[in-house]
């Protein structure tokens, strides 16, 4: 049987569609694409440096809850909406990894939500 162990978030809701938010397999853990999270009134915000941060720390979230944390990153793939956002992007992105950041290819895409500007996933090391 496969090293597979999937990682609950009780402090976070359930992704709203048929996947999980991250998968511990191999030493590593596999976190699922996530935007940013919505506001009280069902919305993003516009911002896409609000949308950047918020994200990478429900990503910090998930990863600690596995063992791990955004520090262990190795990968990241990160989906955006609009390529003229691209410098606030990075701008917000580097202050998570100020120093030899992990390795990264950045998308851009149609997203599923109008106001969703970003979605990142990222594959970390386990602890």
């Amino acid at each position: 049987m496969p090293d597979r162990t999937v990682v609950k978030v009780d402090s976070l809701p359930p992704p709203g569609i048929p996947a999980v938010r991250a998968i511990k397999s191999a030493g590593l853990v596999f976190v699922s694409g996530t935007p940013a999270p919505r506001k009280a009134d069902g919305t993003m915000d516009p911002d896409i440096r609000v949308q950047v941060r918020t994200c990478l720390e429900t990503i910090d979230t998930i990863l600690k809850e596995a063992g791990s944390a955004l520090t262990n990153a190795v990968s990241v793939t990160t989906f955006l909406k609009d390529v003229s956002v691209f410098e606030a992007y990075n701008e917000e992105y580097r202050k998570f990894f100020p120093v030899d950041p992990p390795t990264r290819t950045t998308v851009k895409a149609d997203l599923v939500r109008d106001d969703m500007l970003v979605e990142i996933t990222v594959i970390a090391a386990q602890g």
